[in-house]
């Protein structure tokens, strides 16, 4: 059985590597890596193949940035090339990204059957460009690997058939407790001055918080108000980086960064006193950590990290983000957890299921 397992940005490496390492243990079982290129720098994709040990992709698509459309296109055309190349057996795309969907809607148009890991998560906010990639990706997926129940419901009430559905829990997971005890061992506390428990880590890179100036000064100046309590530790996101310069806003007291790579950033997101954040990921890492989390969104797609995490969603507003840093400061936090099937087996429990599928 061949199989294609699409990777093309920073939050698909930590899902596809302990895939493609349960894969590596199944001789039946061809696999390639195809990168597609959606993230290219160092930054933002090398250094996380080092860290997380992942073999050199066998295909690079290269399609570097662009618009949605212009991303998706590219990715659309040099796919096929691949696909019928290789003719695989079964494409498995993770997450969200513009990957995620063009790969899938280029496999499903040549008939090839398409797994998707993460499947049925919903922030039911079509202005998210993930939440239409997640869609389309899952109507048109065979296999659907869920991370939780709900994920579950949510694919039930669009019609998909139950027999498609494989609950088998969290791959982000899987990676995080494999590396864990080698991302403590990491020298990166000590060179920003950070003390265990005692700084606030943020991360923010979402168009609806950055692309807009006053959403991103409200955001800037509950950061530099936290700063006067903790220090702020603030790696940005290119983007991020860009947006603020254009718009001439202040980073006064913040320390701020050049992104990480997996094991320093999981060391920093291990010792923090408390997380700020717009990322999915990071929403799940924390919640398995026990450190708590502020989601500055007005949804999640991730519903257990609050239910049984130590998520607390408060939106970019000033106001509420600077009351919950007090609540979680001053000890007023309720941490639960964890989720059912975040023990570190998902992708053992996946590729069961892809070695049954049409056997």
């Amino acid at each position: 059985m061949k199989i294609l397992n699409i990777v093309g940005a920073r939050p698909n490496f930590m899902k596809i590597a302990p895939i493609v390492e349960e894969m590596n243990k199944a001789p039946e079982l061809e696999h390639l890596l195809v990168h597609t290129g959606q993230h290219y720098d160092e930054g933002m994709s090398d250094v996380f193949f080092r860290d997380l040990g992942i073999p050199v992709p066998n295909v690079h698509l290269g399609v570097g940035s662009g618009s949605h459309a212009e991303q998706t296109a590219r990715i659309m055309v040099e796919f096929e090339k691949v696909c019928l190349k290789e003719k695989p057996d079964l494409v498995n795309v993770v997450g969200d990204v513009n990957s995620t969907m063009a790969c899938t809607i280029v496999a499903a148009k040549l008939l090839v059957p398409v797994a998707h890991v993460e499947a049925g998560l919903r922030s039911f906010d079509r202005a998210m460009p993930e939440e239409i990639n997640r869609l389309v990706t899952d109507a048109l997926a065979d296999l659907l690997f869920t991370t939780s129940r709900d994920a579950d419901e949510n694919l039930k009430r669009e019609g998909v058939d139950a027999a498609r559905i494989h609950f088998v829990g969290n791959v982000m997971i899987d990676t995080l407790l494999k590396h864990r005890e080698k991302a403590a061992a990491a020298d990166v506390m000590s060179r920003f001055g950070m003390k265990k428990g005692g700084f606030a880590l943020v991360t923010l890179h979402r168009p609806s918080n950055v692309d807009d100036p006053e959403v991103l000064k409200g955001i800037l100046e509950a950061l530099q108000e936290v700063s006067r309590t903790i220090p702020v530790l603030f790696p940005m996101h290119p983007r991020t980086t860009k947006r603020i310069a254009e718009f001439g806003l202040s980073l006064d007291g913040i320390t701020t960064a050049e992104p990480f790579g997996y094991l320093e950033f999981l060391c920093l997101t291990s010792n923090a006193g408390i997380v700020l954040t717009d990322s999915g990921g990071l929403q799940e890492e924390t919640t398995i950590l026990g450190i708590p989390c502020l989601t500055l969104r007005h949804n999640t797609e991730r519903p257990v990290t609050i239910t049984h995490g130590t998520n607390i969603m408060v939106g970019p507003d000033k106001k509420r983000i600077l009351e919950a840093v007090r609540r979680v400061t001053n000890g007023d936090w309720h941490p639960a957890g964890p989720p059912e099937y975040w023990d570190g087996r998902a992708a053992q429990r996946i590729v069961e299921v892809i070695r049954r599928f049409r056997s």
